[in-house]
């Protein structure tokens, strides 16, 4: 049987199964300092290495399936309460998660798949074997019925101890479906999302009760909560939703009398139809449908896009062109004026299905974080505040090595170890913060903070054999120089001084964007990426300049002003016409793009477009604003037609090319020149 169809839908499963494991092993790991355990994180990680070694299975990846079997055998010992996970064991799980991730790749890259590790399947033997550390018993019962004790598993009992221990209020919660309830919306599962965001669910267990006119289908719903609040937080869910709380305690119980035990046991449901109602429970409205797409589809899907609105344009210079001649073309012009709209909403549509939560993107920061915290001996807290933001695929995929760059400077030069935060009064633990939020609809902003040293700006420029820079603008130019690098030798996390160029090439010349800094000695530091959302489809600014036409993204221009040659104030011999202008009660500089490019000026520049270069202000003058459109851009990959200032072209419908300018390069670029 051939089974390389299956092999494309099992790479993708794969992916998103690996991780989750990781993630979950994460706070397994995390909980396992603190000698507790995380019973939510270890039953995600065992249902994720459970289906990734039945795909495995299927597609015939076998040492995959021993690597998987292997782990989630531990991971079940430890759901089950038979041993407890260490940050020792935690660590070897993780090493079996990226042996399965190279094995994965490798059957992508249609490698030999190679063997698992001895060694490491020897380990989580003897993890399974329960030469690790063993669970400890717990000190106390919940005061429960042995019947809902005996159906809560051993990892449910401690998670409640657990909150109890630490202060939270456990809870019951009795929830009865009716008729009545299921066509008012009111089900288990309306009643469980409702739930989640004023409590931890731990564990819902379905009920078999006697057929009532209460419980008409003779089935309940026993829910038991952790929650920071009261009772009374949740009494207007139990309002509407019938449910009863019930707060639970820790202490021991009395031995349950064999009578009551067999009337219990009488009420129970049978295996088979416990299973497939905490199945149904557990399912029901946690997973939205999804349909996975090959990212290369959603390229063609792109491309045909962009064909599309270049023809638009041919349209509408024919339409122009037909109007000129005499021909009544308004109706033409309400049929293109609906198509613009359209379009745009397909453009909207398309751009949508492209987009990826940069939750998504940053979901392997913790593991990095990991890694450098092992290799550093430092202790980093890591904090995402990434909230809903997405981007483009395309644009993810660019910015990630760029955010890999940063993290790992962040941790190896900026965080200082222990002993010397301890001496400097500060916590032991450094922190280190990762925000992500959506500006103005069309770009993102992406901080990176550290509460470390700081950039020291002596040593950067004793490095760079430059003067001392007086602000984070010049600074961050130096330390963006090729490779420049603070440290004496190269260690295995940096030091190679390949590290800020890369970052500002990625934000600036491929994307489009800015790369801006924020530092003080002995506080810490913060680097702030800015990019378009999308890189393919974006809406632009055209002007003319001599006699070229050029465009540029409206994500980069904070303002058009109309410029009056009387209120100009030139420096007397600056270069590519640079003046002073006022704007907002500050004289902004304002760089004549003419005169940048070597065009002829026929007339005056009439506009002048406001751009932020590391947080200052500047003017770039043109002579005509003509719109903004929707441009297809085309990015300039060869290195021989690469200059600074330009980022792609595109085809504005008259089948010439037309540049897509980068102000801010452009701008940097002149004041470089105009300094030396």
């Amino acid at each position: 049987m051939d089974l390389s169809e299956f092999v494309a839908g099992f790479l993708a499963e794969a992916d998103d199964l690996l991780a989750l494991a990781n993630s979950s092993l994460l706070l397994a790991e995390t909980a396992s300092k603190d000698v507790k355990q995380n019973p939510r994180a270890v039953r995600e990680a065992f249902r994720a290495l459970h289906t990734i070694k039945g795909l495995s299975a299927m597609v015939g990846v076998e040492p995959v399936v021993a690597l998987a079997h292997r782990m989630e055998a531990v991971l079940r010992l430890a759901d089950q309460g038979v041993m407890r996970l260490t940050p020792e064991s935690v660590d070897l799980l993780l090493q079996g998660v990226r042996a399965i991730e190279q094995r994965v790749q490798a059957l992508r890259e249609g490698k030999t798949v190679a063997e698992a590790p001895v060694a490491l399947l020897g380990q989580l033997k003897a993890i399974e074997a329960g030469l690790l550390a063993p669970r400890a018993t717990a000190p106390a019962q919940l005061d429960l019925s042995p019947l809902l004790l005996a159906r809560l598993l051993p990892m449910d009992r401690e998670q409640l101890l657990q909150g109890i221990a630490a202060g939270r209020n456990a809870l019951r919660a009795d929830f009865t479906p009716s008729p009545e309830k299921a066509a008012a919306g009111i089900t288990i599962t309306s009643v469980r999302e409702q739930l989640k965001a004023h409590a931890e669910i731990v564990k819902v267990l379905p009920l078999s009760v006697a057929d009532t006119a209460e419980a008409p289908g003779g089935l309940s719903f026993v829910l038991f909560l952790l929650t920071d609040g009261t009772p009374a937080t949740l009494s207007t869910l139990m309002i509407a939703s019938g449910l009863t709380l019930t707060p639970l305690a820790a202490a021991p119980l009395p031995p349950a009398r064999p009578d009551e035990l067999a009337g219990e046991a009488r009420a129970r449901l049978s295996a088979q139809q416990v299973e497939l109602a905490e199945l149904e429970e557990e399912s029901a409205g946690t997973r939205p449908g999804l349909v996975r797409v090959e990212v290369a589809r959603l390229d063609d899907t792109m491309e045909k896009l962009s064909a599309f609105i270049v023809t638009r344009y041919r349209l509408m210079r024919a339409v122009t062109d037909l109007a000129a001649t005499g021909v009544d073309v308004r109706t033409l012009k309400q049929i293109m004026a609906e198509n613009a709209k359209q379009l745009r909403d397909l453009r909207a549509a398309v751009l949508h299905v492209r987009m990826v939560r940069m939750g998504e993107v940053l979901e392997r920061v913790p593991l990095l974080v990991r890694g450098l915290r092992r290799n550093t001996g430092k202790q980093v807290r890591l904090v995402l505040d990434v909230g809903n933001a997405e981007v483009d695929k395309a644009v993810a995929d660019r910015i990630f090595p760029a955010i890999v760059h940063l993290v790992r400077n962040a941790v190896d030069h900026a965080i200082e170890s222990p002993q010397e935060r301890r001496a400097l009064g500060k916590p032991e633990e450094g922190e280190l913060r990762i925000v992500c939020r959506q500006r103005g609809g069309n770009q993102l902003e992406l901080c990176i903070t550290d509460d470390g040293r700081g950039v020291d700006r002596e040593l950067v420029a004793r490095r760079a054999g430059r003067e001392v820079p007086e602000s984070d603008a010049a600074l961050l130019d130096l330390l963006c120089l090729p490779g420049l690098s603070t440290r004496d030798q190269a260690t295995t996390t940096s030091g190679r001084g390949m590290g800020m160029d890369i970052v500002r090439r990625v934000a600036a010349d491929e994307l489009g964007g800015e790369l801006l800094l924020q530092t003080k000695l002995g506080a810490g530091t913060t680097f702030t990426l800015r990019v378009p959302l999308t890189i393919t489809i974006i809406d632009a600014f055209s002007f003319e300049c001599g006699d070229q036409r050029y465009v540029v993204p409206v994500s980069m221009v904070e303002e058009i002003v109309e410029l009056d040659p009387a209120r100009l104030a030139h420096t007397p011999g600056a270069r590519f016409g640079a003046s002073l202008v006022e704007r907002s009660g500050e004289a902004i500089p304002v760089l004549q793009l003419a005169q940048i490019f070597g065009l002829s000026e026929k007339t005056p520049a009439t506009r002048a477009m406001v751009i932020r270069r590391g947080g200052e202000a500047t003017g770039i003058a043109v002579h005509r604003m003509l719109g903004q459109q929707e441009v297809v851009v085309r990015p300039m990959q060869d290195a021989l037609v690469r200059v600074v200032g330009v980022t792609g072209a595109t085809d504005l419908g008259d089948g010439r090319p037309t540049l897509v300018l980068d102000l801010a390069a452009l701008a940097g670029a002149a004041l470089a020149k105009e300094a030396a």
